[in-house]
């Protein structure tokens, strides 16, 4: 997957820590459990043409979180481009 920059992107995080940067949308949802004005963070990725083909062959997209403790998360699609 390539890193995208984010629609109404509100930050970059990782560089510091010697990553490329991932450029993130800072915004607020509706959660069922954590209610109103949760605050999340969105992130735009871009498959290659390989995993995409890969996607339509029936793999599975992997979510890979470093660390030991497994934060809340989602995945979703975006809106088709214009």
């Amino acid at each position: 997957m390539q890193i995208g920059r984010i629609e109404g992107c509100t930050r970059v995080i990782g560089k510091s820590q010697g990553y490329i940067g991932l450029p993130l949308r800072d915004i607020l949802i509706n959660d069922s459990v954590s209610g109103p004005d949760t605050p999340a963070m969105e992130t735009a990725w871009f498959p290659t043409p390989d995993e995409i083909a890969a996607i339509n062959a029936g793999a599975p997209v992997i979510l890979r979180v470093l660390g030991t403790g497994h934060p809340p998360v989602m995945l979703l699609t975006g809106e088709v481009p214009k």
